[in-house]
């Protein structure tokens, strides 16, 4: 697919089932969006963990009202049941299918909240000129559950998910400058170097997404992610929930430098 399309004509392309991927690197400058999908009854309790957990829960929409489906401040004609590629459906905590089109699953109690996504700030490392190996070697980025906790609130608790990006120790430095500028879509890094540290044992071996080749002399790098909630529904077992599919995010008409501190 020509990844010079408009985020408009992207969610064209999903809706319609001739673009199913993941979106890293599609969209380009604008931001893209993980997303969470519950019950009202468990909507304020996801809220209130987001908020209490803003690195890897960062907020930039949510549906006006359950059963809401259309997302008009994020993009034109957005139908949040058919605009992302690929979709999880969980049932009491486990994941029970994965689909392209949430039509047929969709209800009139749901809660949808559209959370920050680091292909935001991916964009912004390219433009300095720093490599981003994932979209160098064309696939989703690695990403790893840690001990790191998060805070909990009501029935949400967990640990939190990292994306990986090797990097020269010079390079790692610059993004950390420039990643603290880009609050809403996890802003600086949580962790540089020994991934033993956070609890990863096996950086060859990512719980999602895919590996990545680190190369002699790079550090791991290691962001807050937005599968972080994934985890945190897995553990509080709502008895239905939906997440976006790893790396399969919502491209919105919002454009990347309104996230921006300068």
């Amino acid at each position: 697919m020509n990844k010079e399309m408009t985020p408009f004509e992207i969610r064209q392309q999903i809706r319609n089932g001739d673009f199913t991927g993941n979106t890293s690197g599609f969209g380009q400058g604008f931001v893209q969006g993980n997303l969470a999908i519950m019950p009202k009854e468990w909507a304020n309790d996801f809220l209130q963990f987001c908020q209490k957990n803003p690195k890897p829960c960062p907020i930039v929409g949510m549906s006006s009202q359950p059963g809401e489906f259309m997302l008009p401040d994020l993009g034109q004609e957005i139908d949040i049941r058919s605009d992302v590629p690929r979709y999880r459906i969980y049932e009491k905590g486990i994941l029970t299918q994965e689909v392209a089109d949430l039509t047929p699953f969709w209800r009139d109690d749901l809660v949808t909240f559209v959370l920050g996504c680091s292909f935001s700030f991916e964009e912004a490392l390219i433009a300095d000129g720093l490599e981003v190996r994932n979209i160098t070697e064309g696939v989703n980025v690695p990403m790893y559950r840690t001990n790191i906790e998060c805070k909990s609130a009501g029935r949400f608790s967990g640990t939190t998910v990292v994306s990986m990006r090797p990097m020269k120790a010079a390079d790692a430095i610059r993004a950390v400058q420039i990643c603290t500028r880009f609050p809403s879509v996890h802003g600086a890094p949580l962790h540089l170097g020994d991934p033993s540290q956070i609890g990863i044992t096996d950086i060859n071996s990512p719980d999602f997404g895919d590996a990545v080749t680190i190369k002699e002399g790079e550090l791991p790098v290691f962001w807050a992610c937005g599968v972080t909630p994934q985890v945190a529904i897995e553990q509080a077992k709502p008895e239905f929930c939906i997440t976006h599919s790893p790396g399969h995010m919502l491209i919105t008409d919002l454009p990347n430098s309104r996230l921006a501190i300068l």
